[in-house]
């Protein structure tokens, strides 16, 4: 996309500049539209759960914009010939779950009959253009929250190899299709400077395009970090997907990872995640409130790090 001519637009408020969640377009002085899309094929073996999942992880974008989603659109690659209809049905049964749950309405969608089987949505949104949240926003000694754990790229890969227990699998489940409207309604009344939501270049990839948005340096504590529960032991077995591998390499030059740092600890930062949770960045004594609003709320979110320092590249420095 960079080397298109895309054209500007002064109402065009977020666009691809900085490898933002999603796009928002101002309307008038008290609307902006939050657009996203997203697909992909299932994580999980269960119809109604991969729907499930998929949906969440489409509709979080629009909560890492500060926003609130109003319509839904399926997109749907499906082969009719090796999948029977029932499977289609559960997918989109659990997607419209999901849809209800965030308050927004389905609105019709697209599907083309293709050799891979493929689940999303395209979501709109809104947001007051005052209060629209970006990843490029952190500010100097903000602090870093997290409001999900991360390992699900392995406990999938741990069920593609059909190693997983039913234990982990049903939390593999639990945590990707869970909404991040609740971590987003009770964030908005602590101001933050910025958000992102982790998804496939892991914590340690989306930490670093905030920090590169930001043009800033972000310290993480690795054991600070929440993880799933039997991640760490499939992890050691070596149920680490592809992309693991990938992201860290792509961000290998900007991402400087401490010699104390436990190796697969370290390489599990770098972990693919399905329908991640929020980062979100904001100053110390609002940081703390919100980690405790969010607690108190039941969300298990852990305060993982700060904006320690100042560079136009961006870096991410893991302790």
């Amino acid at each position: 996309m960079s080397k298109l001519p895309i054209r500007r637009h002064p109402n065009l408020i977020v666009g691809i500049e900085t490898s933002d969640d999603a796009g928002v377009y101002r309307l008038d002085d008290n609307t902006a539209l939050i657009q996203t899309l997203d697909f992909f094929t299932p994580i999980v073996d269960n119809p109604y759960d991969f729907g499930r999942i998929a949906a969440a992880n489409s509709l979080s974008d629009i909560y890492a914009m500060g926003g609130e989603p109003i319509t839904a659109m399926n997109i749907v690659c499906f082969p009719a010939d090796d999948l029977p209809e029932s499977v289609l049905k559960e997918t989109l049964e659990g997607g419209l779950e999901k849809i209800h749950e965030s308050g927004a309405v389905l609105a019709g969608g697209h599907s083309v009959d293709g050799p891979e089987y493929m689940y999303g949505l395209s979501v709109t949104g809104t947001v007051h253009p005052d209060r629209v949240l970006t990843n490029s926003g952190a500010q100097l000694g903000d602090r870093l929250i997290l409001t999900k754990p991360i390992g699900t790229g392995i406990l999938a890969t741990a069920l593609k190899g059909r190693i997983a227990d039913s234990a982990a699998i049903r939390r593999l489940v639990d945590v990707a299709s869970e909404l991040n409207r609740a971590a987003a309604i009770v964030a908005r009344d602590f101001s933050p400077n910025a958000c992102t939501d982790i998804t496939g270049f892991g914590l340690a990839g989306h930490l670093l395009e905030m920090a590169r948005g930001s043009q800033k340096i972000f310290r993480i504590e690795a054991s600070a970090v929440p993880i799933i529960e039997s991640v760490v032991e499939y992890g050691t077995m070596g149920m680490f997907p592809g992309g693991a591998y990938a992201n860290k390499k792509h961000f290998a030059d900007l991402v400087r990872v401490d010699s104390g740092v436990d190796d697969i600890l370290a390489d599990i930062l770098f972990d693919p995640q399905t329908s991640g949770g929020l980062v979100y960045a904001l100053p110390p004594s609002r940081a703390k409130d919100l980690l405790a609003t969010l607690q108190d709320s039941g969300i298990d979110a852990r305060m993982i790090g700060e904006v320690s320092g100042t560079k136009s590249c961006g870096e991410l420095v893991v302790e």
